[in-house]
């Protein structure tokens, strides 16, 4: 009995300590979030020549210049699940859920996911690890010394990109997608013409989803900028740790999305 005690009490330090360190990460995500949101509120039409213009600049980072490279995987996820998914039902002679399958996977779940995970790992960690050296070097403090508010500046245009990035390249990705799987199962031989295969799709959508497909994209962009942005800014670094801060941030970003798709995913079953 003594041994079982003495070998769980570790254990349970350690469980506590970790659930204590997750509670105060999460404290100071949302107080940071709140921070950024107020910013964002009193400050959107402040300095317009110069936030503006940077607003664009990380639309261009996150977002145009990801088109290549979401093409790539639009066609690639038709392929892969929607020309092979309508292939299989029509096969099964259970072709008249094509529409609610494409819907409740691709549009609801793995197309937001996937552009926001791309996002994620082209955009976000540059953004941390910018951000990261900017205050390693002193530029941040500089920026202080200045009366330049580092988040007006530097995390306010961020986020606003980044939302509005991973909301427009979700919508080509799902479109794509649809319409590239539609041509494998044509090149398959599967027997459904494109009046079929469209209607079956709009009888499926309905409007909560494209208004819950807006909001969980925006948020996915903006769970991104706000988790990169903290572990960028939020403390003091060395030029050393800004890869292990990369690290971290990627890690938390993921977490966040998935939760915030759990979330979402309770919404889409009672709304």
């Amino acid at each position: 009995m003594t041994r079982e005690v003495g070998v769980s009490q570790p254990f349970i330090e350690s469980t506590g300590r970790r659930a204590l360190g997750v509670a105060r990460l999460f404290r100071e995500l949302a107080a940071f979030a709140l921070i950024t949101l107020g910013v964002v509120v009193t400050k959107l039409g402040v300095s317009r020549r110069v936030v503006h213009p940077l607003v664009v600049s990380e639309i261009w980072d996150a977002g145009v210049r990801l088109l290549p490279l979401v093409s790539f995987l639009g066609i690639a996820l038709g392929l892969l699940v929607i020309g092979q998914t309508t292939a299989l039902l029509t096969r099964l002679g259970a072709q008249q859920f094509i529409g609610t399958v494409m819907v409740t996977v691709v549009v609801r779940e793995l197309g937001p996911l996937l552009t926001a995970i791309v996002v994620l790992a082209r955009a976000g960690t540059a953004n941390v690890v910018e951000l990261g050296t900017m205050r390693a070097l002193g530029e941040v403090r500089a920026l202080e010394s200045l009366g330049i508010d580092p988040i007006h500046y530097l995390v306010m245009p961020r986020t606003l990109a980044l939302a509005v990035a991973v909301f427009c390249l979700t919508t080509y990705l799902i479109l794509l997608a649809l319409l590239s799987g539609y041509c494998f199962a044509f090149l398959q031989g599967v027997p459904i013409k494109p009046g079929a295969y469209f209607g079956q799709l709009a009888d499926a959508l309905r409007w909560q989803d494209f208004v819950l497909l807006a909001l969980k994209t925006s948020l996915f962009g903006v769970v991104i900028a706000v988790v990169n942005c903290y572990h960028g800014l939020a403390r003091r670094l060395a030029i050393a740790d800004v890869s292990e801060v990369t690290g971290r941030a990627v890690v938390h970003s993921v977490s966040g999305c998935v939760i915030l798709d759990a979330l979402f995913l309770v919404g889409y079953v009672f709304v």
